[in-house]
């Protein structure tokens, strides 16, 4: 009959054991989820002009057009900031 309760024991102390993986590690912020959607797109859109020769983001906005550019802008600093997330998350820990 012990071992009925030991299951119900452990689910009790599910939550804690959780939150005690969870220290240490830090949930994405909102910029790291819009860094990670741009670098989707400007992956995307790198692979549509690679097999099919259609710059999707172009397409869209016109080619050479102040929004088109500003998409590019935007990828490219996505990029530039997930190289500093990438280095921040190898650095050893204190």
């Amino acid at each position: 009959m012990a071992s009925v309760n030991a299951p119900t024991m452990e689910r009790r102390h599910l939550p804690e054991r959780r939150a005690a993986a969870r220290e240490g590690h830090s949930a994405m912020s909102a910029v790291d989820y819009i860094a990670m959607a741009l670098l989707i797109v400007g992956g995307l859109n790198w692979a549509m002009v690679g097999l099919f020769d259609v710059d999707v983001v172009a397409t869209l906005f016109g080619p050479g057009s102040p929004a088109t550019r500003l998409v590019y802008v935007l990828v490219g600093i996505a990029a530039l900031y997930s190289i500093y997330t990438a280095a921040k998350m190898s650095r050893p820990r204190h």
